[in-house]
């Protein structure tokens, strides 16, 4: 390490500019100074210039070309055949070819200098692979299990990367130096087998690394390790890593990767309905879900973060600052700058009467400062805490907050805090925190962003696409917006309620203007539902009233009366046939209800769900009915001898009916759970940032149950 003086700094260059030139990899580098940073003394006297040796990756150790440089019809005569072998799996034919040549082992078949094992490694997972691997590997060296292609990958990197457990066994098993050998851009194989998602493969590699302590292994790659570990949602692989290696238990990287991951957080669902079904839709096998895993490994990295300084805590949430915009960067050229001056002074030349108004009447307004130039405002979009509230990541900010609380204060680049980014991007679950932190949510919803914006004007805004899929039905969507609408205009202080900001609008007047095209499109998918389903209402009363006066078995001539009116079956007939008929009238009446709404906001909100919900229960019933209606009189009709054809047909009638209730349960769910569940969406009984032990809830119980006891038992005395 040498110090130069400034003064010296031009003779250093020139005395080593000979060897600088004659080398093509930079040999010396100057540190950087900040120039937003005050200079101190001995900054300003010295440069440090470290002249180190650049670390040049290792050759690759290529297999022969003697068979792709040779005689072209040789290779074609052998190549072109063991290359089909190889990604084949045809050992027979291989053998042939290796019998007559065992030197082509470890030659290169393809331009990529890649040899047989290179081929069948990076190949499909069949028994026939693994066996011809196996076979191919026992008639290798171990240098020839070494051998790299064009891009340094060994049959390792290959097999790692494609996820072939057996083979990397294979592999590794004959040469374990092949783990401390890197592929492609230094990549290790167990960073590729992450990098690519491979779970077992990641798995049986780390535990043959011995806690990544091999050659290849530094401070730098073991890192990258563990953030592809967490991105391929790797989480028990990741917990080893900062197990193992306790200098990585405070990477903000990973904590920053974790907060893009809220479905990494959330508990599998107690409906053992959605259990069934989706393990019958699961096609081929997946690892299991490693939810308490990367709990497990938040708290350890923000265990570790949160011991540090307050200061550096808040750098690392804050993350980097964003790039300087194009129009923030001054020209390099003199003149261009002496005209982005003038500029200036020409755009604020115009604002200063108004300026100096102010100042001469002692307003209180506050006076435009002219931005100095080359010192834009640092703008920082990465911040931890506000991309894990964009995201919905309830659980991550839950457990940031309880180690650290002032974080419900921070706010960002638009002073908007976590909240109100939660509002903005409808995640239910943060907003509920506020329920939590008591009269302090009263100091943090009055923010306003640099547009005057509150709280109430973000719900005004329309909410992102990919939040409304989540309710089926645009009439449920505009629901769901007017159900958060109404909960955030409760939860905000009544004089912000018709605050206007710069546009000059109020909450609802944005409200309306941004849902103008929403509330359109309910009107007509109601109407659309609404028309669809009363065709199908109309359709079974008529049926069902039809069927009243043509009864099986027909009437006694005589007296009029029918034939079965004394049999079970024949009252069950009349019976289901009657309430079809009335259901489907009900229905055919609650969606004409539907179609002569005047379809304002505010019948959304539950006027037309309720409508919508009890017309569809109605007209299930009506099938319901109509279905047992129609088995049942074929019970009357075939009593006797033939008892099995009302069987059969009774178990095709159900097919409707089954049909009907799963192609229409999730319209029905979503209208029950927007109207009469809407109550359980904000304000949950179950709290999540300062819970109370079920135990010591039942403890206190008791022992208050007791003392009163003890009370009643001391006054009867």
């Amino acid at each position: 390490m040498f110090r130069f003086r400034q003064s010296n700094l031009k003779d250093f260059f020139q005395f080593f500019s000979p060897v600088i030139a004659e080398s093509k990899q930079p040999g010396v580098q100057l540190t950087s100074i900040d120039e937003e940073k005050p200079v101190d003394q001995p900054q300003k006297d010295q440069i440090i210039v470290p002249v180190t040796a650049p670390q040049r990756p290792p050759q690759p150790t290529l297999p022969l070309r003697t068979l792709l440089d040779g005689n072209r019809e040789r290779y074609i005569d052998v190549g072109i055949p063991l290359y089909e072998a190889s990604i084949k799996g045809d050992w027979k034919a291989a053998k042939v070819i290796l019998d007559k040549d065992p030197e082509l082992v470890r030659c290169s078949i393809t331009e990529n200098c890649e040899t047989a094992l290179h081929i069948a490694a990076s190949a499909d997972k069949s028994k026939r692979m693994q066996d011809f691997v196996n076979n191919l590997v026992e008639i290798m060296t171990k240098q020839d299990l070494e051998l790299q292609n064009s891009t340094s990958n060994t049959a390792l990197c290959l097999a790692a990367a494609a996820g072939n457990v057996e083979m990397v066994k294979i592999l590794v098993n004959k040469n374990r130096a092949l783990l401390d050998i890197a592929g492609s851009q230094q990549m290790m194989p167990l960073y590729m087998a992450a990098l690519f998602g491979q779970h077992a493969t990641v798995e049986y590699l780390y535990n043959e690394s011995k806690g990544l302590r091999g050659d290849g292994w530094n401070q730098q790659n073991r890192g990258w390790l563990l953030q592809k570990c967490v991105e391929a949602n790797l989480f028990d692989i990741a917990l080893k890593i900062v197990t193992d290696r306790s200098e990585l238990a405070s990477d903000a990287t990973v904590l920053g990767i974790l907060a893009r991951k809220p479905d990494a957080f959330s508990g599998e669902t107690s409906n053992i309905l959605k259990k069934i079904l989706a393990f019958a839709r699961r096609s081929k096998p997946r690892p299991p879900k490693k939810d308490g895993e990367a709990l497990k490994l938040l708290r350890i990295i923000w265990k570790n973060i949160a011991k540090k300084p307050k200061k550096e805590i808040d750098d690392i949430l804050r993350g980097q600052a964003d790039p300087p915009k194009k129009d923030d960067r001054l020209p390099y050229n003199k003149e261009d700058q002496k005209l982005h001056l003038l500029k200036l002074i020409s755009e604020h030349m115009v604002k200063m009467p108004v300026q100096i108004q102010k100042l001469t009447a002692g307003s209180s307004a506050s006076v435009t400062r002219v931005p100095s130039m080359g010192n834009a405002r640092k703008t920082y979009s990465a911040r931890i805490l506000f991309i894990a509230a964009e995201m919905g990541n309830t659980e991550f900010i839950v457990e940031l907050i309880r180690v650290y609380p002032d974080l419900i204060w921070k706010v960002n680049d638009n002073n908007q805090s976590i909240f109100h980014i939660a509002v903005k991007h409808r995640h239910e679950g943060i907003y509920n925190l506020l329920y939590e932190i008591g009269s302090m949510k009263d100091l943090i919803t009055p923010l306003r962003d640099e547009n005057d914006n509150n709280m109430l004007h973000l719900v005004g805004k329309s909410a992102k696409q990919k939040r409304l899929q989540d309710v089926s039905g645009v009439a449920l969507q505009m629901q769901r917006e007017l159900l958060w609408f109404k909960e955030v205009e409760e939860m905000i202080p009544p004089s912000y309620r018709e605050r206007r900001n710069k546009d000059g609008l109020t909450p609802h007047e944005l409200f309306t203007k941004e849902h103008k095209d929403l509330l359109a499109q309910g009107e007509k998918w109601m109407k659309e539902t609404s028309s669809q389903c009363m065709v199908v209402a109309a359709l079974i009363a008529t049926i069902v009233f039809a069927a009243a006066f043509t009864v099986p078995g027909g009437y006694n001539q005589s007296s009029g009366i029918p034939i079965f009116h004394s049999e079970v079956t024949f009252m069950v007939f009349v019976v289901a046939d009657a309430i079809s008929l009335f259901a489907s009238a009900a229905s055919i009446l609650m969606f004409l209800s539907i179609l002569t709404s005047r379809y304002a906001e505010r019948d959304f909100l539950q006027s037309l769900p309720q409508k919508l919900m009890l017309g569809l229960a109605t007209l299930f019933l009506s099938i319901t009915t109509m279905t047992i209606a129609f088995s049942v009189s074929f019970f009357v009709l075939y009593k006797n001898g033939l008892v099995w054809m009302p069987i059969v047909i009774s178990l095709f009638a159900v097919m409707p009916v089954v049909l009907f209730a799963w192609l229409q349960y999730p319209l029905l769910g979503d209208v029950g759970r927007s109207t009469y569940g809407s109550r359980y969406l904000f304000r949950p009984k179950k709290r999540m940032l300062y819970y109370e032990n079920r135990r010591s809830i039942i403890m206190r119980f008791f022992s208050r149950c007791s003392s009163v006891t003890f009370g009643l038992f001391k006054a009867r005395k």
